[in-house]
């Protein structure tokens, strides 16, 4: 089979198992390599330490290193919108879990439907051929390779965006050491003037274009990476304008033009909300996870993207979320939580009584002052019991 027939094949089968739209690239050595070196060394990847390590870094420039004899790629993509609950984002007792994580999680989802195109493509050709299948979780630049294989432009938002699909869609690699024809690169910026992603992010994580064109992201600010990749405390100045979003954050993808007129809901059933993760009640997710040890987190959540954010950062989140919503509802389940084994989550459990205009807790942080050991809760008591509190809590 030449290798246009197999080209078109190939996204016919990928489109058959549910992918869509599906490109094909070269695999050239990265032209992104001097960018991304230079964000790395300006420190905007934060405590994702993973993607500064010498060996990552150069299999993301040559994915050669990857795959030996690797000549193409295919690059799939799966799309996974669904609309937001009733009342949600706008409810602040409510937390909002990025859509992407409110169903199955998309790697297993992904890598069966890959794994299952390459032994169909094994099948057509009549020479012995190697495959790697990737849903990001190797050193691979995928939004490159996709933009490469004609999916779409870098918005400055840092999104992979389709000019007919929006940007909620999941980008899986199939690597080969066969000949395709490859598709055409997107080369076009269709953002153009537009700045709604920069005005609506509330950390200023996104800081527009470079003076290549690339977008910048300051990582350590974004919402995503301080609710998910981030294991320490959130800083003070950054936890008002998380607001109620517990895990990830698509508010860049929510006021982008393109995602606002064409995203569809997915048709894959494994993406569809589980009610626990669609706008749960903060206060009945916060008792959920305090009843749960960390096995029991793990087991509870088996299968969930929300599982990467471990119990305590969870939790965590909602105790931030449960401070910026400031009613006096969220006091006796945050009262339990400064009581919590983890020093992280009884600290943001002490910074959010802090904000609410409570006897209750004002007594629960005074009392919680005269046993705690660890430095860091008794800073956040301290600065609680200290503290200015929002004019009125919302009922």
């Amino acid at each position: 089979m030449n290798p246009r027939l197999l080209s078109q094949s190939i996204k016919a089968r990928a489109g058959e198992l549910g992918f869509g739209p599906v490109g094909i690239a070269d695999a050239a050595r990265s032209r992104h390599m001097d960018l991304y070196r230079g964000w790395i060394e300006r420190g905007a990847h934060g405590e994702m330490a993973y993607l500064a390590r010498p060996g990552s870094v150069a299999r993301r420039e040559d994915l050669q290193r990857t795959l030996e004899g690797v000549r193409s790629v295919v690059v799939v993509a799966d799309q996974y919108f669904q609309e937001d609950p009733a009342g949600v984002p706008d409810d602040p007792s409510r937390g909002v879990i990025a859509r992407y994580a409110r169903g199955d999680d998309y790697h297993d989802v992904m890598k069966r439907r890959l794994e299952e195109l390459l032994t169909w493509i094994q099948s057509e050709v009549d020479i012995p051929i190697e495959g790697r299948v990737y849903i990001d979780t190797g050193p691979i630049l995928e939004r490159e390779l996709a933009s490469r294989a004609g999916l779409g432009w870098f918005g400055k938002n840092t999104m992979l965006i389709d000019p007919t699909r929006g940007s909620y869609f999941f980008v899986g690699l199939l690597l080969l050491d066969l000949e395709i024809e490859p598709n055409e690169p997107f080369t076009e910026d269709r953002c153009g003037t537009c700045t709604a992603c920069l005005e609506a992010c509330p950390t200023g994580a996104l800081l527009g274009r470079d003076e290549d064109g690339a977008p910048v992201i300051d990582a350590t600010r974004c919402i995503s990476y301080l609710t998910i990749e981030h294991r320490g405390p959130i800083p003070r100045e950054l936890r008002a304008p998380m607001g109620n979003r517990v895990y990830g954050c698509d508010i860049c993808q929510e006021v982008c033009p393109f995602s606002r007129k064409f995203s569809v809901p997915s048709k894959e059933p494994a993406y569809s909300p589980k009610s626990e993760l669609d706008g749960p009640p903060l206060v009945e997710l916060a008792e959920r996870l305090l009843s749960l040890s960390g096995r029991g987190f793990r087991r509870a959540f088996a299968g969930s993207p929300v599982l990467r954010a471990g119990r305590k950062g969870l939790l965590r989140n909602v105790c931030v979320a449960l401070g910026n919503w400031g009613s006096e509802a969220g006091v006796p389940v945050l009262v339990a939580a400064l009581g919590d084994p983890a020093p992280l989550v009884r600290a943001h459990s002490a910074w959010a009584l802090g904000r609410i205009d409570s006897s209750v807790a004002t007594e629960a942080l005074s009392s919680r002052l005269l046993v705690e050991e660890d430095g860091e809760v008794r800073d956040e008591i301290s600065s609680g019991l200290g503290s200015e509190r929002p004019a009125s809590g919302v009922s």
